[in-house]
């Protein structure tokens, strides 16, 4: 049974998973929760909160929905998402799949955290 954890994101550009897990974060930020049972990164913050969906299959992270409160719009929050998205597949040594479109803009525009993992840009999303 998988547990759910903190993931830690990009500080200074370094992965900072352990401080995270283990509650030494130097800021204030509240920290990007994983809840691997439901499969998402949930951000809590100002009575908000954001999430980013995705799927974990045969070493790969595929990241699928991201959706944040009207509250944290503009505040960075979906970016921290994405960003924990990419700790979490750098630790672990999963490519990242974005077919989320904010994901996938968010990564093309922060080349300095996509470069950190493999990115599969072409695998198109499946037709439902």
């Amino acid at each position: 049974m998988k547990s759910n954890a903190v993931v830690g994101v990009l500080v200074d550009g370094r992965s900072d998973l352990g401080a995270a897990l283990h509650g030494d974060m130097a800021d204030e930020t509240p920290a990007v929760r994983e809840d691997r049972t439901g499969q998402r990164f949930v951000l809590e913050e100002d009575g908000g909160a954001g999430e980013l969906v995705y799927e974990e299959e045969d070493g790969r992270l595929v990241l699928l929905h991201t959706e944040v409160a009207d509250a944290l719009r503009g505040q960075g929050a979906g970016g921290r998402l994405v960003q924990a998205a990419v700790t979490r597949a750098a630790h672990d040594g999963l490519t990242v799949v974005p077919w989320c479109p904010y994901a996938r803009r968010w990564l093309r525009e922060h080349p300095d955290v996509a470069g950190t993992v493999t990115v599969d840009w072409r695998t198109p999303r499946p037709m439902r």
